[in-house]
């Protein structure tokens, strides 16, 4: 799934935009970023993923905090949710700590982006992070906080590099990952939650494709050409 480079030539820049799906799409991302092709890897739900893309030397790293959210509502049975719902702790929140820990303390040049936020407090909880998607109405309801003005700007990132050197990680989760061994332990670390978003973004990716080219079919060619 690739979709848009970013590669420095005179004045303009292109992104790929790569789902880690399969060991391929992480191969793919590993190639352009070796070629000085930056990239942007999505659909990331799990943990592994996350970290096979910092392995792998990518630029972006994009989460989203939502979805993950709103699965964990409505579902049980997965070993990367459970315990962290039974902690007290938000899911999404979670995934995108343990991320930025990762990144930080390890070294790795990838930047972090975090989508779906839906409201304020996601946005407390992330201040740290590289880039945050965040939507005009809760960026309006930010705005519109009765806070005294030194309160409401005076916010302290909750994720920074310092506190990042000091966290833990189990043994399981510093493994070095290559295109074999994401191919066969990938998918199971990956956990159903993961498995079961990412199917939906590939559906809706292709859903969305499928109607571009639908419409640039009834404008092209242009008349008179």
């Amino acid at each position: 799934m690739l979709h848009t480079a970013r590669r420095k030539r005179s004045s303009w820049y292109i992104m790929y935009r790569v789902g880690v799906i399969l060991s391929q799409g992480i191969e793919a991302a590993r190639y352009l970023e070796e070629e000085g092709i930056q990239t942007h890897v999505t659909l990331i739900y799990s943990f592994v993923q996350a970290a096979v893309a910092a392995q792998a030397g990518v630029s972006v790293i994009q989460l989203y905090i939502g979805r993950i959210r709103d699965w964990a509502r409505t579902h049980s049975g997965d070993m990367n949710v459970d315990p962290v719902l039974q902690m007290g702790l938000d899911p999404g929140i979670a995934l995108a700590t343990r991320v930025y820990n990762y990144v930080h303390k390890n070294g790795y040049k990838s930047k972090l982006m975090a989508a779906s936020v839906r409201n304020k407090q996601d946005v407390f909880s992330l201040l740290g992070l590289d880039y945050l998607i965040v939507p005009v109405k809760v960026l309006q309801s930010l705005k519109e906080s009765k806070a005294d003005f030194g309160e409401k700007y005076a916010f302290e990132p909750r994720l920074t590099p310092t506190a990042a050197k000091s966290t833990s990680f189990r043994v399981e989760e510093t493994k070095s990952w290559d295109k074999v061994k994401f191919a066969e332990f990938g998918q199971s670390a990956m956990g159903p939650m993961a498995e079961e978003l990412v199917a939906s973004g590939v559906e809706s990716s292709i859903a969305q494709t499928k109607r571009i080219e639908e419409h640039f079919a009834k404008i092209w060619p242009p008349p008179n050409v």
